[in-house]
């Protein structure tokens, strides 16, 4: 399957999931909230070492993966109404570009990332139709349909080592009534990855250790709601407590 189609179909599995909640009564304390945001991913890349099978890399040589904004969705499960478990989930696609030493080596890999993030949140209630949270928690990053990019380095292939980070997280909702949130939400990550050069010319096999942390800044519109009407509830669910 291409890239395209693996980015369609995932974005409508996305937007499909998130119309669901719609159909339900809309409830401002309900126990399921589902989001649907416009999201920065701003990674802050770092290479710690970079060695090869052949000639040595020049020194200083360094790189830097691509800010990309994309389409995104939450979903949250409030264990009462000041904790929570989210679910973050998007696709983006990256390029990684030569820099320092080896600038002119131009763009030397692209990848896509599906990054899921799971954080345990404390949301606080005491601001009225202002909710600001904070969590922390783990994100995971599978990088796939990787390809050599414009290959500024040369190599026939290139391999992104899967990704396993620290999260922290604090955000906003805002209720608009009839359980419609405006949300604004910050995720920093901490998280590092091999990437892997195959037969780049003269250098050979090249490794480089990078840490990949991620700013993931996001904006949009949440609907909040109780989890039970989806599976046709026979009596009120309690308030939150």
């Amino acid at each position: 399957m291409n890239r395209t189609a693996r980015l369609i179909g995932a974005l409508a599995l996305l937007f499909g999931l998130a119309a669901a909640g719609p159909a339900t009564a809309g409830d401002p304390s309900g126990n399921f909230m589902v989001r649907v945001l416009g999201t920065v991913v701003n990674p802050n890349t770092d290479v710690q070492s970079l060695t090869s099978t052949g000639a040595p890399p020049p020194a200083g040589s360094d790189a830097d993966v691509s800010t990309e904004v994309i389409p995104a969705l939450t979903l949250t499960y409030f264990f009462n109404k000041n904790i929570a478990v989210e679910l973050f989930c998007c696709f983006a696609n990256h390029d990684i570009d030569a820099k320092g030493a080896i600038s002119g080596a131009g763009e030397i890999a692209d990848t896509w990332i599906f990054p899921p993030a799971l954080t345990l949140q404390y949301h606080f209630t005491s601001m009225g139709h202002f909710k600001p949270y904070v969590g922390a928690g783990v994100q995971y990053i599978n990088f796939f349909d990787t390809s050599t990019g414009n290959n500024g380095l040369g190599a026939t292939s290139v391999d992104i080592d899967d990704a396993f980070g620290f999260t922290l997280q604090a955000g906003a909702d805002v209720s608009l009534g009839g359980g419609w949130y405006l949300n604004a939400d910050v995720k920093k990550t901490w998280l590092n990855t091999d990437v892997t050069w195959h037969n780049a010319g003269a250098l050979g096999t090249v490794r480089a250790d990078v840490d990949l942390d991620l700013w993931i800044f996001s904006a949009g519109l949440g609907y909040r709601f109780n989890l039970e009407d989806i599976f046709g509830r026979r009596s009120p669910s309690p308030p939150l407590k």
